[in-house]
């Protein structure tokens, strides 16, 4: 299992430059992992993405999405970070996957190159819906005693289907590990998951009902009318403005 990882500041030289001027640089030098799934959390360019692509890189995936046999290339995939974190482990995981949303598309036209498809349920990731390819991945290629890095799954999963990655997830957690970087309130809802917030400083763990995500949703669900009404006459204000 990843017990931590710790951010090797000593290596960089420019504060100024990608990635090293993400808020992540200033506001923590190490993290702790205390559970077998994990949620980062945060606003875009917090910086949550580019660290678990550099914990992929650290773990031998391949940064544009898969694992260690995966050898293809696609622009501006690379780990950016990857060389300036250690990780710590107890003990070493050596099988896993790294799942880009982004990418998927390049990772399936990778598979239909190999023509390898039972890790996929059997078919072309290309010839199922952008879910169901999603949920084709999870449900067959991911397997126990594995490390899986997922940045924002959430992506093509109806919320039915959202739910089903949860199922695959308590059926896996027991002898894998996952650290998802999401913007879902749904998935953050798992029981127990560790949620680490980017944007709080230092970055810190947080609970589920302390998230953005929680509380905006649930202010959206139980009186949306209201929060209409603010949104369109503060947009009114400022476009008088």
């Amino acid at each position: 299992m990843l017990k931590s990882l710790t951010i090797l500041k000593e290596k960089m030289v420019d504060f100024q430059s990608y990635p090293f001027s993400l808020p992540l640089i200033n506001r923590m030098n190490s993290m702790n992992f205390s559970n077998h799934v994990t949620f980062f959390v945060g606003e875009n360019g917090s910086g949550k993405s580019t660290l678990l692509e550099a914990i992929a890189y650290q773990c031998g995936f391949n940064t544009a999405g898969g694992g260690r046999n995966n050898t293809y290339y696609v622009e501006s995939s690379e780990a950016a970070l990857g060389n300036y974190v250690r990780l710590s482990w107890y003990p070493k995981i050596t099988t896993g996957f790294f799942m880009r949303a982004e990418s998927f598309y390049e990772f399936a036209t990778h598979i239909d190159h190999l023509g390898r498809y039972d890790s996929y349920g059997g078919r072309s990731l290309h010839n199922q819906s952008h879910g169901e390819s999603f949920l084709s991945l999870f449900k067959h290629r991911f397997k126990g005693n594995g490390i899986y890095l997922l940045d924002e799954p959430e992506a093509a999963l109806s919320p039915a289907r959202q739910l089903s990655l949860l199922r695959i997830i308590k059926d896996l957690s027991e002898s894998s590990q996952f650290i998802i970087a999401t913007h879902s309130p749904i998935l953050l809802g798992y029981p127990d998951a560790q949620i680490i917030s980017f944007d709080s400083n230092p970055i810190s763990q947080i609970a589920y009902e302390d998230t953005d995500h929680y509380q905006i949703t649930r202010r959206f669900l139980e009186n949306r009318a209201a929060v209409f009404r603010h949104l369109f006459e503060d947009s009114d204000d400022d476009m008088d403005q």
